[in-house]
């Protein structure tokens, strides 16, 4: 066994303990140690870390992927022991580019939502529509929305639990009335399946389980189709992540146009929205040229002010 091998365990158990779930690190860090091994090494090295990371590989993109996570340990051993050596973010980049998001305005919401009435049972229709409802006012991602239990949701003081989330972290989400009103409608429906055996969910499939991913990401590829919404030149396939997006952009746009001032409610809504990182708010919110535009116009009056 390498002798780098307990030094892998201590990072993933800090870095883990901050929340992050590290899947591919627990994989691929063992490998890289045993591969250091292999070499007659005892430290990591820049050389080691390039050999590894451009071992034989489906794509180039694969390469980077290695070498970021050999990096992160790197930087964790350098700090124990700087003969550790720091591997430079210069060395094999990702070339991946996010595709420009795809933002719906409330009028393609209300579209989805009318799609949505469309499907064959009452029962599926409310689902829906109230999946889609709760996606564009809190801007929740779909498999948080999906995980929702009947006790997640407070109708006395209007707010939804959002548990072990993203980095495993939880929050509250406030809701305003009607949509606390909506949520108790969908509850109290007549057709509304026992609970299959152990199922806690807040919203059902028509034999009582938990809704699934897969199957309600097919059913708004067939909702947007009727609905007439298509990509745009800028954008990609509309997806029901870009919901998100969506909620995210109108959100900020709403505050430009009070007169407040966004860089107070950027931070509480990288909060609301779960993000670890704010820099992962501040992506939301770079693909939207009305919101560049707003940022603009502030800046000159700004600049006009002085």
């Amino acid at each position: 066994m390498s002798s780098l091998r307990p030094a892998v365990e201590d990072y993933l158990r800090m870095r883990r303990a901050l929340g992050y779930k590290l899947d591919r690190e627990g994989t691929l860090l063992p490998r890289f140690v045993d591969f250091i091994a292999g070499r007659d090494e005892q430290h990591v090295s820049v050389d080691a870390a390039l050999a590894w990371a451009t071992l034989p590989a489906s794509s180039a993109m694969l390469w980077s992927s290695r070498l970021r996570v050999a990096r992160g340990f790197a930087t964790y051993m350098h700090a124990i022991d700087p003969v550790n050596e720091l591997i430079s973010v210069d060395l094999l980049p990702s070339q991946a580019r996010r595709g420009t998001p795809y933002l719906y305005s409330p009028e393609q919401i209300d579209a989805l939502m009318h799609a949505a009435g469309t499907l064959r049972t009452p029962l599926r229709v409310a689902t829906m529509q109230t999946l889609l409802g709760l996606l564009a006012v809190t801007g929740m991602r779909i498999g948080e929305a999906i995980g929702l239990d009947l006790d997640d949701f407070d109708a006395h003081d209007g707010f939804l639990v959002v548990r072990g989330a993203k980095f495993g972290k939880s929050r509250e989400l406030a809701l305003h009335p009607s949509t606390v009103e909506a949520v108790q409608r969908y509850l109290r429906r007549p057709d509304r399946p026992a609970p299959a055996k152990e199922t806690k969910a807040l919203m059902l499939t028509s034999v009582g389980t938990r809704l699934g991913t897969k199957d309600v990401q097919r059913t708004f590829v067939t909702l947007r189709r009727r609905a007439g919404i298509r990509a745009d030149a800028m954008s990609r396939q509309p997806r029901l992540h870009d919901i998100r997006h969506s909620f995210t952009v109108s959100t900020v746009l709403d505050v430009y146009k009070s007169g407040k001032d966004p860089g107070n409610t950027l931070a509480l809504l990288a909060t609301y929205l779960g993000h670890v990182n704010p820099a992962s708010t501040y992506w939301y919110l770079s693909a939207a040229p009305e919101l560049m535009q707003q940022a603009a116009d502030q800046l000159e009056r700004h600049t006009e002010q002085r």
